[in-house]
């Protein structure tokens, strides 16, 4: 066992023994799903950075870098512009005090967009969680040397994430994620150095790595290069606005006020680890390229950890990696079952459920849909099928950036949306995905067009015409809103004083 193995191992058993401890004082379901509303700015910053910096970051931004190089910045780019939107509603978000982006939705568009408002966010926060379990294998493996198999190392995060999810809810995850929050940005500070002169520097890495690597949209792109560079910063940028595991944030918050500022670090915070996870894992892959390490793209920023750095840093940076899958996959899992339970069963089966009940029936949707997320990692493994972390976080952030943001989003700024408006997006906007990113290419495969194929594979997938999924389904979600608003009656004032109580 090497000594990376027995850090990580005890790291684990502290935040275990941490989220046991914590979970005492979950009682009631403001609790379990909102931290009693307590959270403060520190906490509320940390938790944040550790639910937005997931796997997406540390495993599918390296795998992205290794093809693109510097032009990998722009998925993460997309969240730098949507923190800084999200600012001006963070206080609105949690002056309305609820649980879920579903009691929104259903204020402005009615019953049945919360009913499949949820059942798309479900979709893409489950796959998520399934990628972040396969993140998890691919650190262990990395960790152990190979002696624990990728598939081994994948079903002991889904236990660790479903059981901390299933015992504590909000409240462990929120203490959680404050120490892990400190790791991750610290690590990324202090490895970083290391990683650049260990690699020879900016000069000798343009000496090493292909031109391509170096221009503004990386001609691995595809066709359009250009096209698909803005369709990652797109998608990202439509998740970060309208996801609900970071109004859960909000509304957990002590203060409306508490909210906004914490909304203000948290875009610095985000920033700074995007840009240095994507600078490690550039500098990396000069690394691995001239001393023929045949490193795989998707574990660039853990070998980085394991032969770039002191071991010292090695062990912060692998501990970063390891806390930002379990954080991630926690809220992530917690904010799904919140869905089932809110949006579902509260609403549509049994609206006066006892606390009690409620919370203890959340906690079987946290295992059954964490089992759900395993299985959709668990049974492509079993298969042997190419498995694409950064294949399966587009998907899940184009379909809930287009089914879910416009109409949200529109909830919150544009008082002309109304009920019809606001459900023909959900419901456009999802249909469009499943069409263009499932039906199309099997129906007509003959005009998708591959990206990345110079390198030997299609890590960037395939596009109708060379035309990301994204921007039609974007703009039928978004035509469906304002076409159908502005063709319909206008919202009452009873129904936007309770989102615009200045209105009233």
């Amino acid at each position: 066992m090497n000594i990376y193995v027995i850090f990580l191992l005890a790291y684990l058993l502290i935040l275990t023994a941490y989220n046991f401890w914590h979970s005492r004082k979950t009682m009631t379901r403001d609790e379990y799903m909102v931290a009693g509303r307590n959270l403060s700015m520190t906490q509320m910053v940390f938790t944040l950075i550790c639910t937005w910096i997931g796997s997406g970051t540390f495993i599918a931004g390296a795998e992205y870098a290794s093809y693109a190089g510097w032009s990998a910045m722009w998925q993460p780019a997309g969240a730098f512009v949507g923190i800084a939107i999200i600012y001006f509603v963070a206080g609105r978000i949690r002056t309305f005090g609820q649980y879920t982006i579903g009691d929104i939705l259903e204020v402005r568009y009615g019953k049945w967009a919360r009913l499949f408002g949820a059942v798309a966010l479900i979709i893409a926060f489950t796959t998520i969680v399934a990628y972040q379990f396969r993140a998890g294998g691919y650190i262990l493996n990395v960790l152990t040397d190979g002696d624990v198999s990728l598939a081994m190392g994948q079903t002991i995060t889904a236990l660790f994430v479903i059981t901390f999810v299933a015992i504590g809810g909000m409240i462990a995850i929120a203490h959680t994620d404050l120490p892990n929050g400190i790791i991750i940005v610290l690590a990324c500070l202090v490895a970083v150095p290391f990683v650049i002169a260990t690699a020879g520097g900016w000069g000798h890495i343009q000496e090493v790595l292909p031109p391509g690597n170096f221009e503004v949209f990386s001609p691995d792109f595809g066709k359009y290069p250009a096209v698909k560079g803005f369709a990652y910063f797109l998608s990202t940028l439509l998740l970060l606005m309208g996801i609900q595991s970071m109004y859960q944030k909000f509304y957990a918050a002590k203060s409306p006020r508490e909210a906004t500022r914490a909304v203000a670090i948290w875009i610095v915070g985000t920033i700074v680890v995007e840009t240095v996870v994507i600078c490690i894992a550039v500098y990396a892959s000069s690394y691995n390229v001239e001393h023929g390490m045949n490193w795989d793209g998707r574990s660039l920023v853990l070998n980085a950890a394991r032969h770039m750095v002191p071991v010292w840093a090695g062990i912060l940076l692998l501990g970063a990696a390891c806390a930002v899958v379990l954080s991630t996959g926690m809220n992530y899992l917690l904010s799904s079952s919140s869905n089932v339970m809110r949006d579902i069963y509260q609403r549509f089966l049994s609206p006066n459920a006892d606390e009690t009940k409620m919370v203890a029936l959340q906690k079987v949707f946290v295992v059954l849909m964490g089992v759900v997320a395993f299985l959709m990692i668990f049974i492509p493994t079993a298969l042997q099928l190419p498995i694409s972390i950064l294949q399966y976080s587009y998907f899940a952030y184009t379909i809930y950036g287009v089914a879910i943001t416009p109409a949200l989003f529109a909830a919150l700024t544009w008082k002309r949306a109304t009920k019809q408006g606001g459900l023909a997006s959900i419901v456009g906007g999802s249909l469009a995905v499943v069409f263009f990113e499932i039906v199309l290419p099997r129906m007509a495969p003959g005009i998708m067009l591959a990206a990345s194929t110079a390198k030997g594979g299609e890590i960037f997938g395939s596009d109708p015409w060379g035309i990301p999924s994204i921007y039609p389904a974007f703009l039928i979600s978004v035509g469906a809103l304002v076409i159908v608003s502005l063709m319909t009656k206008a919202p009452e004032k009873a129904v936007l004083d309770k989102l615009f109580p200045e209105a009233a």
